[in-house]
């Protein structure tokens, strides 16, 4: 396998509209049978994404999520690495006559071939990790047989934007996205949101730079790849007084992150994976990430194909079911206050009971 740090774009560049992905009806026949199956027979196979089943992210996490269920629930698995976007239907179709019971496609990037397959074969449980599926038009539509498995990302992020707001020294933060879509502005949602719960607990005034929630407008780099937006991008937010970015935007953070070292006095909020270990050269400047618990959603997504409670509808990843959290503070542990991380566990408890609840249109429903 190739030994890639690399960063699945921030919530995928999922050109559908995620709000809508709502409704989904269980499956009756077919694929969707409610049938409990012998585990030791239930094949589990999974479709990376580019990169490598080792990248750091998206990837690696999927098949984490598949070891810890062939561990737990003694099931067989298999696994399909694609290198470019021209494997993805010749792999879903080898796990396909390899007689797999649920086939996991690794990101949006697999939302066509793994659609396909689903409409060809019902009698195959699929699931997309973060992507519903649409008609081609960006309508969001249900397959009986296959379930999309989203994230609440708001949540976590609210978390970062309370953190960042405490954290700053300057009193200015900000965000930006890749492209303007629900799946990156979620964050920036639950992040604004945050960063204004500080200012209301604490009389606080810090400003948050890329992202007006109410408006819907911020700063966007419109690419997922071109690292050096992210860092003109940065580096513009940093000569107005940030000095805490996040940026969902996928590699593109990665300029951020650059612009971020250079400059000596800034530090970053990774988005989709803990940033402190997927890119270690900037682990120094990670306060932390809003991760997406990718092989929290696998390993319930297998567990309810082979109990006979697979389902159409999406599953969400929430701070509740362990679908979506906040990294460590890994070398700014100790520059953390205790009120600060008492703040933290009391939201999070708070986000959890429901007693605070994260709105956000972009969200999954």
């Amino acid at each position: 396998m190739k030994h890639l740090t690399k960063l699945v774009a921030a919530a995928g560049i999922v050109t559908l509209a995620l709000a809508g992905c709502g409704g989904g009806t269980t499956s009756n026949g077919g694929g969707g049978a409610s049938e409990a199956k012998d585990a030791a027979t239930f094949k589990a196979c999974a479709v990376s994404d580019a990169g490598g089943w080792d990248d750091k992210s998206f990837n690696e996490s999927a098949y984490d999520g598949l070891k810890a269920s062939q561990s737990s629930l003694g099931i067989q698995i298999n696994t399909a690495e694609s290198n470019s976007d021209a494997d993805f239907n010749p792999n879903v179709e080898s796990m396909v006559s390899d007689g797999c019971n649920l086939i996991i496609g690794v990101g949006f990037n697999l939302e066509k071939a793994v659609h396909t397959s689903a409409d060809e074969n019902k009698d195959v449980h699929y699931a997309l990790i973060d992507s519903s599926f649409n008609d081609g038009n960006n309508n969001t539509v249900t397959l009986d047989n296959a379930r999309p498995l989203l994230f609440n990302t708001a949540e976590a992020a609210y978390l970062a934007g309370y953190v960042a707001a405490g954290m700053t020294k300057t009193g200015k933060v900000a965000t930006f996205g890749g492209i303007q879509i629900p799946s990156v502005t979620v964050f920036m949602d639950g992040f604004a949101d945050g960063v204004a719960a500080y200012n209301k607990a604490k009389g606080t005034n810090v400003q948050l730079l890329g992202w007006d929630k109410a408006t819907q407008n911020g700063s966007f780099t419109q690419s997922f790849d071109d690292q050096t937006l992210g860092k003109e991008q940065a580096q513009q937010f940093i000569s107005q007084g940030a000095d805490i970015i996040m940026p969902v935007a996928g590699p593109v953070g990665l300029g951020a992150a650059a612009a971020a070292k250079a400059d000596g006095n800034t530090w970053i909020i990774g988005v989709d994976s803990d940033w402190y270990e997927a890119n270690p050269d900037y682990s120094s400047i990670v306060l932390t990430s809003v991760m997406k618990e990718i092989g929290a959603s696998v390993e319930q997504a297998i567990q309810d194909s082979v109990n006979g409670k697979f389902s159409s509808t999406p599953y969400v990843g929430t701070l509740a079911n362990g679908g979506v959290s906040i990294a460590p503070f890994h070398d700014f542990d100790d520059k953390v206050s205790a009120e600060l991380k008492a703040d933290l566990t009391k939201l999070t408890d708070d986000i959890k009971s429901g007693k605070l609840v994260i709105e956000s249109q972009n969200a999954p429903k």
